[in-house]
């Protein structure tokens, strides 16, 4: 009786988790595509000029500046995060591990606005660059370090024993295996750790106002970018009839970015196991 009231249990909860996704679609969808068929899909997918008060919504420039900058991220923070993962599960001294394991898991427990404001004294004031790319990026790879190193850890811990210690028996040095078996053998968690970081530095919002501004330009390493998140965040409290509509459709694409993103590194990954 208990087995079958959890299986219950475990079934609305897994429900209830379609749900939200499936609620949170219809949502999007049904508040954001109006506004398309209003101004057009080139014109808003691909139009550089946004003036609300002339009703011009173009959002390549934020488009481009979200990729950009989520791109700086992953390629610096990914394979930092990766590196010392491998040093905490297989090299990492006990005594040492005490230590940083819970200070990585401290960089996961700080607020998006921290984040920001270091970059801001740090990127901005210290170093004097202003707002620019290269300062948010920096920024959102610190800040996506703790995802990508706490999942990295479990999926390296938990790779079978005997396919180090077969490696070892075959002639291959300790970093050979490590590289060779166990990060192969883990690729699965290090994707998912990825993904979600890749979520965490693309629908961040305050954090990159403070470092890399709110200028509506095309991206170069030292311009001010506003991102999609960012513009939804200046235009919502104000915004009104049309200027509303577009803005949850800024949101709709956003969903749109994280979804393709997923569906490519699941295609990805799939891929690999075929292969494996």
């Amino acid at each position: 009786m208990k087995e079958g009231v959890m299986k219950v249990v475990f079934l609305l909860a897994a429900c209830m988790s379609i749900l939200a996704v499936a609620l949170i679609c219809i949502f999007l969808f049904a508040n954001g595509v109006p506004a398309i068929h209003k101004i057009g899909i080139t014109e808003f997918l691909f139009g550089q000029t946004w003036k609300p008060s002339n009703n011009i919504y173009g959002i390549f420039p934020m488009i481009i500046g979200s990729i950009y900058v989520t791109a700086g991220a992953v390629i610096i923070g990914v394979p930092m995060g990766i590196l010392c993962a491998i040093f905490l599960a297989r090299f990492c001294p006990d005594k040492l591990y005490k230590i940083v394991k819970p200070a990585v898991s401290l960089l996961a427990g700080i607020p998006s606005i921290v984040y920001g404001l270091f970059g801001y004294l740090f990127f901005n004031i210290f170093l004097e660059w202003s707002y620019t790319i290269l300062g948010g990026a920096l920024t959102l790879a610190i800040m996506i370090l703790p995802t990508v190193i706490n999942i990295s850890v479990s999926s390296i811990r938990a790779v079978p024993g005997h396919l180090k210690s077969a490696s070892l028996a075959l002639g291959a040095t300790h970093i050979q295996t490590i590289f060779k078996v166990m990060i192969p053998a883990a690729r699965s968690g290090i994707m998912t750790g990825v993904v979600l970081g890749i979520g965490r530095a693309l629908g961040e919002a305050m954090a990159i106002n403070l470092v890399a501004g709110g200028s509506v330009n095309l991206p170069l390493p030292f311009n001010s970018v506003r991102f999609l998140t960012t513009q939804i965040v200046s235009e919502m409290s104000y915004a009104e009839g049309l200027h509303r509509e577009v803005l949850f459709t800024v949101g709709l694409v956003l969903f749109i970015f994280i979804m393709i993103i997923n569906l490519v590194l699941a295609q990805v990954e799939k891929k690999g196991a075929v292969e494996k």
